[in-house]
């Protein structure tokens, strides 16, 4: 299995949805589309995407790491 980065093509902000629908195999809309959603809930969800464009390394830094 590999580590998810955030790619560095085809990312809207941070990268974090594309990220995310790369290793579910899904769109990178669906995954916004979700997320988007999900904002009207109540919940943490800025920050949770926060932290993960924190600790998903980008995908160029990946690389250089392996």
């Amino acid at each position: 299995m590999t580590a998810i980065a955030r790619p560095t093509n085809g990312r809207m902000i941070g990268g974090v949805c594309a990220a995310l629908a790369r290793r579910f195999g899904t769109s990178a809309t669906t995954m916004r589309v979700i997320f988007v959603l999900s904002c009207l809930l109540p919940g943490p969800q800025f920050l949770l995407y926060i932290a993960l464009w924190i600790l998903f390394p980008s995908e160029d830094k990946a690389r250089t790491a392996w």
